[in-house]
């Protein structure tokens, strides 16, 4: 299983990885890391659809890098040494898959020699007769022994949703019951619709060519196409005396080959050999593997859908950095889906900027001033999901939204201007509990305008991200430059939309880059209910000096 080090702390401590993981400094994360310069939820490592391992960033403030080059999506390699903040981990690449692969062969038919002794319905033995079609003592000896085998199974292998972990238990179970000397478990790979060998196991490992487990081609094809359990003895031929009359055989043994099926889906196969005798397994010890494997092929399905769950839950998190909770719901639902492409669509774009930050950076520690952008981001983001908008960006210091994007919103453009009066209510707030803490108030201003705009998913083949583009974006990020701290400065486009529950004040028109004529732009002042006004005007009090 691959591995994440992390080479900042003493000694280095490290990671197994999972099919998913999250990297950040939040409890909640997979991988927790103990760095302030590092968002809460910082960057994910999960296995692709081919095996590969791939590192995400979540759209943090400080970036991942990996050997220096800042990444937003990267295919990690062994030995990759990845950065955030000031945290140093290296990757570690899992290599045992391919030794397994190299040490297990499926051999064409000629190759070897094979001889089925038993074959069951794999399918039909995991039913059983009711108690009023029982007549034979052997019958019920049968169905107590697959009960009694399930029942160990499904103890063993409760709760266990790591898939590698559970593979490893299966082919322990197994040997724990049968005289088996060597086993493989093999999956089919749905892509490519072939058996690919997963997990191996010996009773006593011995290294060498010898160890290579040799599985007939003519077997495997039993398996799959009739989905039985086949009980069988083979030998590998003699390269030698191949063509001769008399053909010399090498390493006879008995072997098992049974399906894992979950209801009709064919999952794979489990293998055990022993090289003791031809006779080392018999009909009893066919149908426990049998009823093993039924028993493992719904564990397996259980991880696997454990597995699909965590990605879901992956992507309603990404989601919801970007949607409001009840978008989010929606989409996740099926009941609304995000539009492939670019699309022309009327939105109302709002740009919150921070006043004075430059000066402020220029004053502060590089985490503080993380830490104040952390902190007023999360108030502000907050509440533009409360009025149902989307995340389109971070600028810097700079918030980036959409109303109406990349899902419909009524009344886009009252809410995108209910959404930045409350914007301002929560950073009176905030800034009423950073001077109490004697720390400098942070003031923004607001630009908002509506108009068509493409709508879609724009970068390259490999990194794409969800964006509008247009001249109704230059002008509402030309709006938010014009305000001063305190102000919500509007475009004409977006006040044709509103109601009389706002209050404002038409400025003398305003040139401004892009546009030939100067336009007409309006001060959002205040709500029906007064408090915005009143609280904006009123000035904070200082903390008292001691």
């Amino acid at each position: 299983m691959a591995k994440l080090i992390n080479l900042t702390v003493t000694p280095p401590k490290e990671y197994l990885l999972e099919a998913l993981n999250t990297l950040g400094r939040h409890p909640d994360n997979s991988i927790q890391i103990l760095d302030r310069i590092i968002s809460k939820e910082h960057a994910q490592i999960f296995v692709s659809p081919d095996g590969r391992y791939i590192l995400r960033d979540l759209g943090s403030l400080n970036g991942t890098y990996v050997k220096g080059d800042r990444v937003t999506e990267r295919i990690l390699e062994d030995g990759d040494e990845i950065s955030m903040g000031s945290t140093r981990l290296a990757f570690r690449a899992s290599d045992v898959l391919p030794q397994i692969q190299s040490q297990v062969t499926i051999s064409p038919p000629e190759l070897v020699e094979s001889q089925i002794h038993q074959k069951i319905d794999a399918q039909a033995s995991r039913e059983f007769l009711s108690e009023k079609d029982i007549y034979d003592v052997s019958v019920l000896r049968r169905d107590y022994e697959k009960l009694r085998v399930a029942y160990e199974v499904g103890r063993f292998l409760s709760l266990e949703l790591n898939l590698d972990s559970l593979l490893t238990k299966i082919l322990d179970k197994a040997f724990d019951i049968l005289p088996a000397d060597r086993g493989v478990i093999l999956l089919m790979n749905q892509k490519t619709d072939a058996l690919e060998p997963t997990v191996l196991k010996r009773r006593n490992e011995r290294p060498g060519p010898s160890a290579e487990i040799v599985i007939p081609r003519s077997i495997l094809s039993e398996v799959v196409q009739h989905r039985a359990a086949v009980l069988s003895s083979d030998a590998l031929m003699d390269a030698r005396f191949k063509g001769a009359h008399s053909v010399i055989m090498q390493g006879i043994r008995s072997t098992m080959s049974v399906p894992l099926l979950w209801h009709d889906e064919f999952l794979g196969v489990i293998h055990v050999d022993s090289q003791i005798a031809t006779s080392a397994f018999t009909e009893k010890d066919l149908q426990i593997l049998t009823s093993i494997a039924n028993q493992a092929a719904n564990a397996i399905e259980n991880a696997r859908l454990a597995q699909n769950i965590e990605k879901e839950a992956a992507t309603r998190a990404q989601l919801e950095r970007l949607l409001s909770p009840n978008i989010v719901d929606e989409i996740v639902s099926g009941a609304m889906r995000l539009e492939q492409g670019g699309e022309l669509r009327e939105v109302t774009i709002l740009f919150a900027d921070i006043r004075g930050f430059t000066s402020m950076s220029e004053r502060k520690p590089a985490a503080e001033i993380v830490h104040i952008l952390n902190e007023y981001f999360e108030a502000m983001v907050d509440i533009l999901f409360q009025h149902e908008g989307t995340l389109d960006k971070y600028v810097g210091d700079e918030i980036m939204a959409l109303f109406g994007a990349p899902v419909p919103v009524p009344d886009g453009p009252i809410r995108a201007v209910e959404c930045a009066v409350n914007m301002m209510r929560s950073l009176r707030e905030l800034n009423r509990t950073r001077q109490s803490e004697g720390q400098e108030a942070i003031q923004i201003g607001i630009g908002i305008n509506t108009g068509q705009v493409v709508c879609g998913a724009i970068g390259t083949s490999k990194t794409m991200q969800y964006t509008v583009v247009g001249d109704p974006v230059n002008l509402a990020s030309r709006l938010c430059s014009l305000a001063k701290p305190g102000e919500i400065l509007i475009s004409h486009q977006t006040q044709v939309h509103l109601d009389d529950r706002f209050e404002m004040v038409s400025l003398p028109p305003v040139k401004v880059k892009g546009k030939r004529d100067a336009i007409t732009v309006y001060n959002v002042t205040n709500l029906k209910d007064g408090r915005w006004q009143t609280e904006l005007t009123s000035p904070i009090p200082p903390k008292p000096q001691t």
